[in-house]
């Protein structure tokens, strides 16, 4: 058994370290980059560390970035982002170009696994085609696929890719079984078989479109309960007190896929002539929170006749203790701020300075030296309780804390 996985980021790369542990894996990656910093035991997603990637690397786990190396694989595993563009609408352009490529390696009693999320029927409906025409093979006769949702929680040390239970499904019951096996070898949590395809896919895209109304409904009760004047955090700790009570977090909700996967959902749905209401409602609100942040500050800046011109927000990435700045609401913020006369920067010590500085420009800062008339603590790394804001700030500093990272004695605004 010879495993290729396809796409080496947050999810692809622990998951080929893991199989490689009991197979022989070759990881791909068309980012030439990527490749020679992991051979060197790097990896900037920070998932796994460089003693984890010693123990395979070079040895039951190749990194390549050539598509020879993977043409004697049986398995492949596609891991591929699936973002959304500007329209709020799927772009499978990433996952098409992977199945393009391995369609022209497939194999007869080849099997084809996808992880990467996508809304029901794009595994059978999208990419099967793509793997026939590349391989001239035919579909559950000479090759066969599987679709097994990624649940890999980027920056999250403790449910790690063995401890999170799988779910999987295959294209046939001889796919099901293998798929079956396959991860039932690495996963010590389980391995849950779904009853189809676009059962398994439907699940997925689900989870976190579950998560993103359940955060937006807890965001729309701060806006509502700072009119009140009550903290919204005294209010959720009183009621987790019942013991069902689903005990959310306001903040800013973006990254990869809970920001992102709803539309997936609701693009299916509205091109089944269904108009979905709660799910784009939930996005609605969620999307309208850095403007909200804003317009509490401003609104306190224009009661003062001190004049606030520079802002500092804490945090660039999508999430704490994380190095992901993709689909990140603090830039929205950011660029808020900026468009209303403020002039802003931004510090994440967890960011990749090179996506700092790409992102931000000259508004990226890697010291906090200067002090500043508003600073937003928008990212809640564990780093940032940590930081004297006494020396960074006036005292007619306004300090936001988005997420309740510092005690309510310290007098900071809160989400």
């Amino acid at each position: 058994m010879s495993i290729g996985v396809i796409g080496l980021g947050y999810v692809g790369l622990p998951l080929a370290n893991a199989f490689a542990e009991k197979y022989n894996v070759v990881g791909f990656d068309i980012n030439q980059n990527r490749i020679n910093s992991l051979k060197k035991f790097n990896d900037v997603t920070q998932e796994l560390t460089p003693q984890e990637l010693g123990v395979n690397v070079g040895k039951s786990l190749i990194l390549t970035d050539s598509l020879n190396d993977i043409c004697n694989c049986n398995y492949f595993i596609i891991t591929v982002p699936t973002p959304i563009n500007k329209n709020n609408e799927p772009d499978l352009s990433l996952l098409i170009n992977a199945t393009k490529l391995v369609s022209s390696v497939l194999k007869n009693d080849d099997i084809v696994i996808f992880e990467s999320t996508v809304y029901p029927g794009v595994t059978e409906e999208v990419c099967v085609p793509i793997l026939e025409k590349g391989s001239g093979l035919v579909f559950n006769n000479d090759f066969q696929v599987g679709y097994s949702p990624e649940r890999i929680n980027p920056g999250d040390k403790l449910h790690t890719i063995k401890k999170i239970k799988k779910v999987i499904s295959g294209s046939s019951k001889e796919a099901e079984t293998k798929i079956y096996e396959l991860y039932s070898s690495i996963i010590d949590a389980g391995v849950y078989i779904a009853e189809s395809i676009k059962v398994a896919e439907a699940a997925k895209v689900i989870e976190n479109a579950q998560r993103d109304l359940n955060i937006a409904f807890v965001n729309e009760l701060a806006q509502i309960f700072y009119k009140m004047g009550i903290d919204t955090n005294e209010v959720l700790e009183a009621a987790s007190t019942k013991w069902n009570f689903l005990n959310f977090k306001p903040g800013l909700v973006g990254g990869h896929c809970i920001g992102i996967d709803p539309y997936y959902l609701s693009y299916k749905a509205k091109n089944l002539g269904y108009e979905p209401k709660i799910i784009l409602s939930g996005r609605e609100t969620n999307e309208l929170v850095p403007k909200f942040i804003f317009e509490v500050i401003n609104e306190i800046i224009k009661k003062k006749k001190i004049e606030y011109e520079t802002v500092l927000i804490l945090g660039a990435t999508f999430k704490e203790n994380c190095p992901d700045i993709r689909n990140s609401k603090s830039f929205d913020l950011f660029k808020i701020f900026n468009e209303n006369g403020f002039e802003s920067k931004m510090y994440d010590p967890f960011a990749g300075e090179e996506d700092m500085k790409s992102l931000y420009s000259e508004n990226y800062i890697n010291k906090l030296e200067t002090r500043f008339d508003v600073i937003v603590i928008a990212v809640g790394h564990s780093s940032f309780s940590k930081i004297n804001l006494s020396k960074i700030s006036y005292k007619h500093t306004i300090i936001y804390d988005v997420k309740s990272i510092y005690p309510k004695s310290k007098g900071y605004l809160r989400l």
